[in-house]
């Protein structure tokens, strides 16, 4: 797979793309992000729709330790590295191995394969023009009641201000190395490794289609999208 690029255009990206994990609620007995989608796997998938946003210039998979040479067999255009136990292992792996020369990084799930590349323009356009952090999110449609340990209402939360986040999420280079060198307990959310340091996290609108394939229900979702010509 090889990405076509204009001269004219940026191409100052780097995207990290942790991939490692099993996908226990997906089923199927293989990584998640090999699992097919449209005959095909999520991770190609995914890495294809990246390779066509004009600033992407590198994309770096953390994989599973026993598939690095599979990986790149199935994404040549990318640079491998062998994931860890954990997705913010698996991050900062791939993040050692981006060169020095891209101060721009997007961290990007790979079971997010539908994410048009437009947003992945939208997250890298706003860190260029300035903001140390920024994340897709979308607003929560669904009323949120707080629970107790029994299961009980304790409280109906304002969705007003509540947001569902996606990726990618963008960062200036120094920020992301920051945080994770700054990590004390396990993160799912690079976002909110930076919060911790007190940076501001800005967010641009998300997308429907950056959902993340997590369960069997998303992929037949996902399957439905791409057959009705839904994506971009």
């Amino acid at each position: 797979m090889t990405a076509t690029f204009q001269p004219h255009l940026r191409r100052d990206v780097a995207v990290v793309v942790p991939a490692a994990g099993a996908g226990v609620r997906l089923g199927g007995g293989q990584p998640k992000a090999l699992r097919p989608l449209g005959g095909e796997p999520l991770l190609s998938r995914c890495c294809r729709n990246l390779a066509q946003a004009p600033s992407v210039g590198l994309i770096v998979i953390a994989a599973p330790k026993d598939s690095v040479e599979f990986v790149s067999s199935l994404v040549p255009s990318a640079h491998v590295v062998a994931g860890g136990a954990t997705r913010q292992e698996s991050v900062a792996a791939a993040l050692a191995a981006v060169p020095a020369e891209f101060e721009i990084i997007l961290v990007h799930d790979a079971a997010r394969a539908l994410t048009p590349p437009s947003l992945i323009e939208a997250v890298a356009a706003a860190v260029r023009e300035g903001q140390e952090a920024v994340i897709p999110a979308l607003a929560v449609v669904d009323t949120i009641k707080r629970v107790d340990e029994q299961g009980r209402v304790t409280a109906t939360v304002d969705r007003a201000q509540l947001r569902a986040i996606q990726t990618p999420q963008g960062f200036r280079r120094g920020l992301l190395v920051k945080a994770h060198a700054a990590a004390a307990d396990s993160h799912t959310d690079d976002a909110g490794m930076v919060e911790q340091l007190g940076a501001v996290v800005h967010t641009v609108p998300g997308h429907p289609h950056a959902f993340k394939i997590t369960t069997p229900l998303d992929l037949v979702i996902a399957q439905a999208l791409l057959e009705a010509g839904q994506c971009e």
